[in-house]
């Protein structure tokens, strides 16, 4: 199951927010962006329950995390 997540990062630890991020497992690739999000993540995990654990206890405990929101992926 593949997810894109939108996130927000607060002004000044985006950095080092970014870098705990790279480093979570599941999160296979992280592009910086301009306007609303400061970042789309492409997470990756076997079952919904695996994605739901990995965004709330993982990325939105990471220290410079705002917000996020997640689109969840289906194969056509």
């Amino acid at each position: 199951m593949v997810a894109f997540v939108l996130c927000k990062l607060i002004a000044g630890l985006e950095q080092k927010a970014l870098q705990e991020i790279k480093n979570i497992r599941g999160i296979k690739e992280v592009y910086l962006t301009f306007g609303g999000w400061d970042a789309i993540l492409m997470a990756e995990a076997d079952t919904i329950d695996k994605l739901s654990s990995l965004l709330v206890r993982e990325i939105r405990g990471i220290h410079g995390v705002q917000s996020t929101e997640t689109l969840v992926t289906t194969n056509l």
